[in-house]
């Protein structure tokens, strides 16, 4: 396993116990259909959230919301259809993002921005 996957797994581990400890509900980890995936899917309350994790070192070039441009919002939302068609829930939808940041091998601080992007954000055809 690289240090970058192992990397990653901690930071997706960190803003579960986040979201446990928040009141959130974990449905679902590594949710993925070709050409998507999605990190965490937690409920809480009447809503789904569809959680993007991005980690980065405390020297991270490119920020945690950066990463997340038009193109990943689009594949975000279609996995998160498919996971609603699947799963026949009538929950309402909120995309998250979480940027952990890393310091010694460690969460040292999560940024979690609930509603990061909706529809709108997004170039996507139904």
């Amino acid at each position: 396993m690289s240090v970058q996957h192992n990397k990653g797994n901690m930071g997706e581990h960190a803003v579960k116990q986040y979201l446990i400890k928040n009141g959130c509900c974990i449905l679902a980890e590594n949710y993925r259909i070709k050409g998507g995936e999605i990190d965490l899917i937690a409920s809480k309350g009447e809503e789904i959230l569809f959680v993007e994790v991005k980690t980065r070192g405390i020297r991270g070039i490119e920020t945690g919301y950066e990463a997340v441009n038009k193109r990943k919002m689009a594949n975000i939302v279609r996995t998160a259809m498919r996971y609603c068609t699947e799963n026949n829930t009538d929950l309402q939808p909120r995309f998250d993002v979480a940027v952990v940041c890393m310091e010694d091998g460690y969460a040292a601080d999560i940024d979690y921005i609930e509603n990061a992007f909706n529809l709108s954000d997004c170039d996507i055809i139904f």
